[in-house]
């Protein structure tokens, strides 16, 4: 039976996934890795250290689930977007360690070139579909390109590479160490211009980043080169796949067409949108490309959350209301219905589609009967909303209707959650069946491009489970009028 092995290069982990001719995982292994962060909150990971986990953790695969390596007969790569890596291009050493996505050293960098010249954060965004912003790749690069001097160094020589981690881990894995990326994690590193499906050089001038240094970009599917996991196998196999990590799951939902929908839910929240070959732009919301397949070009709108399954988290070790995650359904389940309560959690300002850091958390329409329960409940009904406020916003700029929300991540085991989210959205909410699908996405890619998957058969399997909406209309429209405007208490606070 032939095998893909799918690595899943997370924030937190390096996963190893064996994944079978059917489809199904097989086998799994995972390693952590530190999170260097100093005091100024700047986070930063050290590159052999994830290295040396993904080659140790897929000899532990192999070792655990007794499968050959005449067996495999392919890999594939998911990767943390936007956490960035500069390298000599001649032996792959890291000039220093990666800066990941949540850091936002790069501010003043952004800064600067919006005083520059006002138009210049609208020309980024009309190019890259990307707000101006440190969260994405440039800003960390140009950091690295001002701050170390052997990448100034190598830079002016030509031998610098500036990149998302994909294209690191491809140099390294691969026997031809190849130099490439593809669209999704092009897309996110705020240089690529997703309408002309290039490196541009304007936006590279800006932010002083060498359009030579960046890597070539390749359809998702094409042939990235060949490897042996640093001789864990005996003898190469393509590396024939390669996505982001939430385009990875976008497309393990089989979410392959127009106006077709995916939530993640985590400790933040992703959802996504498939807009086909039309890329739509959209205030509050983000454009990138979905990916590429042969010829094929699909882009997504993107709205991420900061607190969702995070809140869930502040509810037990901060207000000690629960004990664990698993309690939320049953307490939400017998919580009284108090009209007008509601809970916004601005933690850290609010994400998509408001964008607002300065909004601030707020606990509104608490009458004399709100305990405990009702709390809990607030809370839960928030991570709905939230994922509500994209969705819709989605439909309404896009044009597309919605009969079905593909969902995923650990809050989704909630009942309660994912029926309220049904009722809110006002659709279907489909449960996925599959765990890993950020390194499934790329696997199946992978297997199809290599002739092991039927990509129809493997994405269409029956999910989990399925929530309708049971709420009125009449009933939906005030809870979510009640919400916006709790919402723009936590705005005007």
């Amino acid at each position: 039976m032939p095998y893909i092995i799918s690595i899943d290069q997370s924030t937190s982990c390096t996963k190893a996934l064996l994944f079978d001719s059917s489809g199904n995982l097989a086998g799994r292994t995972d390693l952590p890795h530190r999170q260097l962060v100093d005091g100024r909150g700047w986070v930063e990971h050290d590159l052999e250290e994830i290295y040396g986990n993904l080659i140790k953790s897929v000899r532990m695969l192999l070792e655990k689930t007794g499968v050959s390596d005449r067996e495999i007969a392919g890999a594939a790569l998911s990767n943390q977007r936007e956490t960035s890596v500069a390298w000599h291009r001649g032996t792959g050493k890291p000039v220093y360690n990666a800066i990941v996505w949540q850091c936002g050293r790069g501010a003043a960098i952004c800064s600067r070139i919006k005083q520059s010249n006002p138009e210049n954060a609208e020309l980024i965004k009309s190019r890259t579909g990307l707000n101006l912003s440190p969260y994405f790749s440039a800003a960390k690069l140009a950091w690295i390109l001002e701050n170390v001097p052997e990448a100034k160094r190598l830079a002016l020589q030509g031998n610098l590479v500036c990149s998302t981690m994909d294209s690191w881990l491809v140099y390294r894995l691969t026997k031809e160490h190849a130099v490439k990326t593809d669209y999704s994690n092009a897309s996110r590193t705020q240089l690529f211009n997703i309408y002309a499906l290039k490196w541009d050089s304007d936006i590279c001038g800006m932010f002083g980043i060498p359009p030579a240094a960046l890597p070539e970009v390749c359809p998702s599917d094409s042939l990235f080169g060949s490897t042996d996991f640093d001789g864990v196998l005996d003898n190469p196999v393509p590396l024939h796949g390669v996505l982001g990590d939430s385009q990875g799951a976008l497309f393990a939902q089989g979410c392959l067409t127009g106006g077709m929908v995916k939530a993640t839910y985590g400790t933040g929240s992703s959802v996504m949108m498939n807009t086909g070959d039309n890329p739509v732009a959209c205030k509050g919301l983000v454009t990138s490309l979905a990916w590429g397949m042969g010829k094929d070009i699909s882009y997504v709108l993107e709205g991420n959350i900061n607190y969702t399954g995070a809140t869930i988290e502040w509810l037990k070790n901060d207000l000690q209301l629960i004990g664990s995650a698993a309690e939320t359904e049953p307490i939400s389940q017998r919580a009284a219905a108090v009209p007008g309560l509601y809970l916004v959690p601005a933690f850290s300002g609010l994400g998509a589609p408001y964008w607002n850091e300065n909004a601030r958390t707020v606990i509104c329409g608490i009458d004399r009967t709100t305990g405990k329960a009702e709390i809990v409940r607030a809370a839960e009904e928030s991570i709905a909303y939230q994922i509500a406020d994209i969705v819709l916003l989605m439909k309404e700029q896009t044009g597309f209707s919605l009969s079905t929300l593909r969902v995923d991540g650990g809050p989704t085991r909630d009942a309660f959650l994912m029926q309220f989210q049904a009722d809110i959205v006002r659709a279907g909410v489909r449960v996925a069946a599959v765990e890993e699908l950020s390194g499934m996405g790329p696997a199946v890619a992978a297997g199809s491009a290599l002739g092991v998957y039927d990509t129809d058969s493997i994405l269409n399997k029956p999910p989990k489970k399925e929530f309708a909406p049971k709420m009125t209309e009449q009933q939906r429209i005030k809870l979510y009028a009640g919400w916006k405007r709790a919402v723009n208490f936590a705005l005007t606070y």
